[in-house]
């Protein structure tokens, strides 16, 4: 199944101050992040953004703050989005059945929150270059444990490529020049 940005919103999973610094690649999760979250705004993908336990691990790092919406960003106890009544309140209310997700801890929040979805229907794509974890082992434990539940494993580039879909789109230029 093909990525449809008319069917789909962006999930960005606690990329936060405190715990961003700690993970494995976090170069790649921010720079990955800030291109999923500005193609997703040039192409009218809704955006959702959680933080885990703001008071103690911090906000959303200040790079990819900025280019959240006004009121997408939502804290949580719960390690699932799901477990989250105000989070899933909005992810139902876009009415969307494809999920991109992003995000720390490939193991923990980002495996059980597509985990959820996926139970509730939703079609999960977890991008592998904007998730990551402490260890190299808990991620490729995460991604095997995804692709056997039928959760999606893809890319930055797939999922722009997938959202534009066609070359003649009006936006290719602009989009495409985020991964130059």
């Amino acid at each position: 199944m093909v990525i449809d940005r008319n069917q789909s919103f962006l999930l960005m999973v606690d990329v936060q101050e405190r715990l961003l610094p700690a993970m494995a690649d976090a170069g790649s999760v921010q720079a990955n992040g800030a291109i999923l979250l500005k193609a997703a705004t040039r192409l009218d993908v809704p955006i959702l953004a959680s933080e885990q336990y703001p008071k103690g691990l911090g906000s959303t790092v200040p790079a990819l703050r900025g280019l959240v919406p006004p009121g997408a960003i939502l804290s949580k106890t719960a390690f699932s989005c799901v477990g989250d009544p105000a989070l899933r309140a909005r992810i139902a209310g876009f009415g969307r059945p494809q999920v991109v997700i992003c995000g720390i801890e490939t193991h923990v929040c980002v495996l059980q929150t597509a985990l959820d979805l996926a139970a509730e229907g939703y079609r999960c794509f977890v991008v592998r270059d904007a998730c990551s974890s402490r260890r190299q082992a808990s991620i490729d434990a995460a991604v095997s444990r995804l692709q056997l539940a039928g959760i999606a494993i893809v890319t930055t580039e797939m999922v722009l490529f997938e959202w534009l879909h066609d070359a003649a789109a009006p936006e290719f230029r602009e989009v495409s020049a985020l991964i130059r």
